[in-house]
C-alpha cells in the first residue's frame, strides 16, 4: 500500500462535510492517511499591508474546526491530517490531485448561484486532477424531496465496449472489491440508428436491434475477462442499453453506492483536457457520488 492520502477539500459549506464523510469512509476502506484541505482565497494584495502576515495556521483556521468536530463525532478515524492554504481553488485543487489516491469534493462550494447543480471547482478538478476525483452530490439535487442512500448498493460503471477504459475499469472493479459488493458494467449502443443521406444514395438494410445488442454483450464480455480474473471476488454484470448513455448511467445512480466514469483522453488536434458529454450529464445529475477517473499516461 503506497502512502497517498485521500483527500477532502472543505471549505465549511453542508456539501464540504458530506465530502468529508464520504472521503473518512473511503480512507478507512483504503487503509490511506486522511487530508482535510482547505483552499482559502487569495488575501487583497494591492494597497494592503502583508509585512505581519505568515503562511494560514491549521490550527487557527475555523473550516478545519468545524472538520476536526466532524471527524471527532464520526470516529473511527484512520491517520488525519489537516492543510490549509491560501489561492485559487479552481487551479490548487487539481494539483492537489498529482500526489493524491483520491480527491473528494462536494458538488457545490459557498459561493455561486444556489441553483447550480455543480460549482466551478468540482469541475475543474474533475477534468484536471491526475487523480481520480469523487463528487458527492447533495441530496434532492434532482428535484426530489429526498434522495435515496444507498451506501451499500453497487458500484456502475460507464464504458464503451468497441474499446474498454483500463484505468476506469480497474478503478471500478477495485472499489467494488473494497466494499464487498457487485459491480454494474454499462454500456450502450446508438439506437434508433440515424443515417444521413446523400441524394442518389440508398438507404442500408435495416439492422436489427436484436443483434445489435447480442453482439455488443458479447463484445464487453470477452473484453472483461482479464479484469474478472483479476478479482475473482467481485460479481461483474454486464448490462447493455440502447441510446443515451449518461441517461442510463443517471439511472443507476439511484441505487448505486458511486458511478464511476472516465475522463476523456487528449486527442492530436484538441491537446486541452476535456470532460466529454456523457461524464459531464452524469456529474451534473448523477444522484448517487460520481468518481471520474483520468486515463493513465500512456493512453492520454
Amino acid at each position: 500500500m503506497d502512502d497517498q492520502p485521500v483527500v477532502a477539500a472543505v471549505d465549511g459549506s453542508p456539501d464540504g462535510l458530506r465530502a468529508l464523510e464520504w472521503a473518512l469512509d473511503a480512507a478507512r476502506r483504503h487503509g490511506a492517511t486522511l487530508r482535510v484541505l482547505h483552499v482559502r482565497p487569495e488575501p487583497p494584495r494591492a494597497g494592503q499591508d502583508t509585512r505581519d502576515t505568515g503562511p494560514p495556521d491549521a490550527d487557527e483556521d475555523p473550516v478545519l474546526a468545524q472538520a476536526r468536530a466532524r471527524v471527532d463525532v464520526l470516529g473511527g478515524t484512520p491517520s488525519v491530517e489537516y492543510v490549509v492554504t491560501e489561492g485559487a481553488p479552481g487551479a490548487l485543487l487539481p494539483e492537489t490531485g498529482s500526489k493524491a489516491r483520491l480527491l473528494v469534493l462536494g458538488s457545490r462550494g459557498r459561493g455561486g448561484f444556489t441553483s447550480l447543480l455543480l460549482g466551478s471547482n468540482s469541475l475543474a478538478a474533475a477534468r484536471d486532477a491526475g487523480c481520480p476525483v469523487v463528487v458527492v452530490p447533495r441530496p434532492g439535487r434532482g428535484g426530489e424531496e429526498e434522495a435515496p442512500v444507498h451506501r451499500d448498493g453497487p458500484v456502475a460503471v460507464g464504458t464503451s465496449a468497441e474499446n474498454l477504459d483500463t484505468a476506469t475499469l480497474e478503478f471500478a472493479f477495485t472499489e467494488a472489491a473494497l466494499r464487498r459488493t457487485g459491480l454494474r458494467v454499462v454500456t450502450a449502443y446508438p439506437w434508433p440508428l440515424q443515417t444521413m443521406l446523400l441524394p442518389g444514395e440508398v438507404a442500408p438494410a435495416q439492422v436489427d436491434q436484436e443483434a445489435m445488442e447480442h453482439e455488443t454483450r458479447a463484445l464487453a464480455e470477452g473484453l472483461l475477462a482479464r479484469w474478472r480474473e483479476r478479482h475473482p471476488e467481485v460479481a461483474a454484470e454486464v448490462v447493455v442499453l440502447p441510446g443515451d448513455a449518461a441517461g442510463h448511467l443517471v439511472g443507476e445512480s439511484w441505487d448505486a453506492s458511486l458511478v464511476v466514469v472516465g475522463r476523456h483522453r487528449r486527442r492530436l488536434f484538441a491537446p486541452a483536457r476535456m470532460m466529454g458529454s456523457v461524464t459531464q450529464a452524469v456529474l451534473l445529475h448523477a444522484h448517487s457520488p460520481v468518481a471520474v477517473v483520468p486515463p493513465v499516461p500512456a493512453e492520454e
